[in-house]
């Protein structure tokens, strides 16, 4: 079981954003793998952070993981094989079946209605 933890920043410019928490203060760099479709995706940025034990790592997001469907990456210490995390990226088709997009679905109409409703009474006032 691994000490470390891994905390969520940003995602943004396709780059997943993160802070590793609880390494050793040796200094000593994380052994961190993190996995896409049973490939380990290359160019992962691990940088010391501002605390001891702290430690900032930066997942560029490949291509290819942007295509319809839903995308899941899964953050590994390599050390011994603990996960510590995990983002996922929906797009294409499978959003339409989406929960969330039919939430938002509703708050469009919703706003589109209480427009209408609100003319109306000004009209009829």
């Amino acid at each position: 079981m691994s000490d470390l933890t891994l905390t969520k920043i940003r995602f943004r410019n396709g780059i997943w954003e993160g802070k590793i928490g609880n390494a050793p203060a040796s200094g000593a760099r994380p052994d961190i793998t993190v996995m896409f479709q049973d490939q380990p995706v290359e160019n992962v940025i691990l940088s010391e952070g501002q605390a001891d034990g702290d430690w900032l790592v930066a997942i560029p997001v490949p291509a290819e993981a942007l295509a319809d469907g839903v995308q899941t990456f899964v953050i590994f210490d390599a050390a011994d094989s603990t996960r510590l995390g995990d983002f996922t990226l929906i797009a294409g088709e499978a959003v339409a079946d989406d929960l969330r997009a039919e939430v938002e679905l509703l708050r469009a109409e919703l706003d589109m209605l209480k427009r209408a409703f609100r003319r109306h009474c000004l009209e009829t006032m």
